[in-house]
């Protein structure tokens, strides 16, 4: 017999251990085109993981994903671990990678936690600011309790310089949208180490300040975007994305929300 209030806790406590977190969960209809089961049971309760902050990469630069020298290590890690934690419960893990067709992550974010669309298009969050990433999702055959909807605004509200909106060096960010070819050809260039500490129109977000992610893991992120765009790593060289990803099928490291940066 399933305890839900303690099922809710345990999927925390094993997902705080390894740096990451639990970012809220739903009980999904059809209109969130929420997977199956691999066994074809219907999910009746998506528990939604990722990190917030440096707290992630200490225990992911120590595992062997990090270190085999193979591709995409972050999401290598994340789809083992978070799948370690649903079989736990006789569930399944998702990834945002899982496609196509692509799961539907920033919908399921805001069903589960209060984030909204920021002004340069990355979900904000009133404790994490932009200094956060939705790693995987926990799908489970069962329903368990879980937390009353947090429903705080958006900190952008009252924010009124907004910062984030006139920070980037290249105005890559505008009402129309993300200007990608913009960003990649100025990371690329001489001056693109002005980012070496992450996106600057993220990092000018007074919201979660406390969260901004370690260097090198910013290298990590900087690099995947870059080889992802046919480009050159060239913000480290250890943890990096490695150069045989250009062109790979099936990433999107261009989606806001997610993981942008």
């Amino acid at each position: 017999m399933n305890e839900p209030d303690k099922d809710y806790a345990h999927i925390r406590a094993r997902a705080e251990a390894l740096g990451l977190i639990v970012r809220g969960g739903f009980w999904p209809c059809a209109d969130d085109a929420v997977p199956s089961l691999p066994d074809g049971r219907p999910a009746r309760t998506v528990v939604l993981v990722g990190n917030a902050g440096g707290a992630m990469w200490p225990v992911f630069s120590g595992s062997p994903e990090a270190r085999d020298g193979r591709l995409h290590p972050l999401d290598r890690w994340s789809r083992r671990v978070i799948g370690a934690i649903a079989g736990e419960f006789g569930g399944a893990a998702c990834s945002p990678n899982d496609g196509p067709p692509w799961p539907p992550f920033v919908a399921w974010a805001r069903r589960a936690e209060p984030v909204v669309e920021s002004p340069i298009g990355i979900l904000v969050h009133p404790d994490y600011g932009l200094w956060h990433a939705y790693r995987g999702a926990i799908l489970l055959a069962h329903r368990i309790a879980l937390p009353a909807p947090d429903r705080r605004p958006s900190p952008c509200d009252t924010c009124p310089d907004q910062p984030c909106r006139s920070a980037c060096p290249v105005a890559a960010f505008s009402p129309g949208g993300y200007d990608v070819a913009a960003c990649v050809e100025f990371l690329s260039g001489d001056e693109g180490t002005r980012c070496g500490g992450g996106c600057l129109a993220r990092r000018a977000c007074p919201v979660g300040q406390q969260y901004n992610y370690p260097r090198a893991q910013q290298a990590l992120h900087l690099d995947a975007f870059l080889v992802g765009q046919g480009r050159d790593a060239r913000f480290g060289r250890g943890l990096r994305a490695r150069e045989e990803e250009r062109g790979a099928p099936g990433r999107r490291l261009d989606r806001p929300g997610v993981e942008w940066r």
